[in-house]
């Protein structure tokens, strides 16, 4: 082996291993900017938390000037939600049922 095909070859390694810096020096300023993106968000999804519990508080002192119960109401929302929850999940495994009914009498 020729030293001319040696130098090809070290320069072939080194093209690659220069490409492959690239990749990397790419993906690290990804990862800053998603971190980034991701403590930005961090801080909006607390600002927004910060603004729903302020209004709850407002909506809760308005329903107790006018004698209305906030808490029972919200309480009913909550049941109510939980119960639309499940009826939802029940029609899903009616759903899953029928497809595995259906797949079954096809074979």
């Amino acid at each position: 082996m020729g030293l001319g095909s040696t130098a090809k070859k070290i320069q072939g390694l080194s093209d690659r291993a220069e490409a492959m810096y690239r990749q990397v020096q790419e993906l690290q300023q990804r990862i800053i900017n998603l971190e980034d993106e991701v403590d930005d968000t961090h801080d909006t999804v607390k600002k927004l938390d910060h603004n729903i519990t302020e209004q709850r508080a407002l909506l809760l002192a308005i329903a107790d000037e006018h004698g209305i119960d906030g808490e029972q109401i919200l309480a009913e929302a909550a049941i109510d939600e939980a119960e639309a929850d499940e009826d939802g999940d029940e029609t899903d495994d009616v759903d899953a049922d029928s497809d595995a009914e259906a797949a079954t009498t096809s074979e």
